[in-house]
């Protein structure tokens, strides 16, 4: 009785049908344009391995992921909602409230004060801002002029500054200009310029608070500005300032037409970070001037603060919230369309 050949040597038909597989994985391979690969022997398949990757990926990232949900996206969303609820001082106690829908921002844009405040916000902003920059451009470029040493030491003492806390700068801050014994105060008394200033009250003149606030932003904004300029500096190759000098160009005319443009990604980074920083400034203006005086000083996070934690209109002040994160998220998408315009990576 014949006998087929599988029968005869069953070793010879398994090696055959791994043959076939592994023919109709090169074949595959080929015609999806790429080189032959064989897979191996008891190796999983393609689909099923992307699959146990991708498992993988999302358990690593889940830690990190279920953070940010809960202490980030989640309160955004009760903010959101709670921007079309009349939340106050009553729902504190009886956890009651209704919704109300967009009555909060129409509330809000009816309101002068509320107009007020967004223009000292804008106008505050772009000052501190500008002086920030001015001077955090101005350090860099004296930090590629020092020598090691001093270089060394100038560095020191600016992540000292940036490093201390807000609310510990601001209390020391307030001291220094304190009417009295205040050591500014002081100091301008003994120059002469201005007379006697040893009584002058900083935060009861809102040109005097601005000016004292001011300072003190700028103080604390320079650091990180000035190293991170000077960092980019560093990276930016010599031969093109010495051939800029070679054809004649200045000083000034090689800083303008050299050494800007090629800082200009770095300094619309400083500059969108400043302004998302600067735009929500509470502790400086909180604890130098309260917002005086007569609210001269109060700002849109000076609004928001008292209309929901002094006044107790909380939906109202979750609506100017969300007012101030959308303005913020304009500002930050017109930096991500200047990048790509320029053709700088993301």
């Amino acid at each position: 009785m014949p006998r087929s050949d599988s029968l005869l040597r069953p070793g010879r038909a398994a090696s055959g049908g791994q043959d076939r597989a592994a023919a109709t994985a090169v074949g595959v391979a080929v015609a999806a344009g790429g080189a032959p690969v064989t897979a191996a022997p008891g190796s999983a398949p393609p689909g099923r391995r992307s699959r146990r990757d991708a498992r993988a990926a999302w358990l690593l990232v889940s830690p990190a992921g279920l953070v940010l949900l809960a202490f980030t996206v989640a309160p955004i969303v009760f903010l959101v909602y709670t921007s079309f609820t009349d939340y106050d001082q009553r729902t504190l106690f009886t956890g009651s409230y209704r919704f109300v829908g967009a009555q909060q921002y129409s509330t809000l844009v009816t309101d002068p004060e509320f107009w007020q405040a967004l223009l000292r916000s804008v106008l505050f902003t772009a000052a501190m801002v500008g002086g920030s920059i001015v001077t955090g451009v101005w350090v860099a470029r004296l930090l590629t002029r020092l020598v090691t040493a001093m270089r060394t030491m100038v560095t020191l003492v600016l992540i000292l500054a940036w490093a201390m806390p807000t609310v510990a700068s601001s209390l020391v801050w307030k001291w220094l200009f304190q009417p009295g014994y205040g050591v500014v105060n002081w100091l301008l008394t003994q120059t002469g310029l201005f007379g006697d200033m040893t009584d002058t009250d900083w935060s009861n003149s809102p040109t005097l608070a601005y000016l004292a606030i001011w300072l003190l932003v700028v103080w604390q904004a320079v650091p990180f500005i000035a190293l991170t300029l000077y960092a980019a500096l560093t990276q930016m190759p010599s031969e093109l300032q010495e051939a800029a000098r070679l054809d004649g160009a200045g000083e000034w005319r090689v800083w303008w037409s050299v050494t800007l443009p090629f800082l200009r990604p770095t300094l619309l980074l400083v500059t969108l970070m400043s302004v998302i920083w600067d735009f929500n400034v509470f502790n400086q203006i909180w604890l130098v001037s309260a917002g005086g005086p007569d609210s001269a000083t109060t700002t849109l996070g000076i609004f928001a603060y008292r209309t929901a934690f002094v006044t107790f209109r909380i939906g109202q002040g979750a609506a100017l919230s969300v007012i101030t994160t959308a303005i913020l998220v304009a500002i930050t998408a017109f930096y991500i369309r200047s990048l790509l315009r320029s053709g700088e990576d993301l």
